[in-house]
């Protein structure tokens, strides 16, 4: 299965992105500057669980708790 990790512009700290986060977002990419990338599903769970290590993961409000969202690709969505 596909997933789409993406920034969440709802979450409003910096802190994880400060601490690290940019770097390993940035590894993640395909293109810079995107805002998301698709991925499969256990490659996406590996590269949370090293997102959710690093300082300000869970800093964000109940509607927007983490930096960036992890969500199943639809199979008839472009990709």
């Amino acid at each position: 299965m596909l997933v789409r990790i993406a920034i969440d512009y709802e979450h409003p700290g910096r802190r994880w992105w400060e601490s690290g986060g940019q770097e390993l977002w940035d590894a993640l990419l395909e293109s810079p500057g995107a805002n998301d990338v698709i991925v499969d599903e256990s490659l996406a769970q590996s590269w949370v669980k090293q997102a959710a290590a690093i300082e300000g993961w869970h800093e964000g409000p109940d509607y927007a708790p983490h930096p960036l969202t992890v969500q199943p690709v639809d199979g008839d969505a472009d990709v």
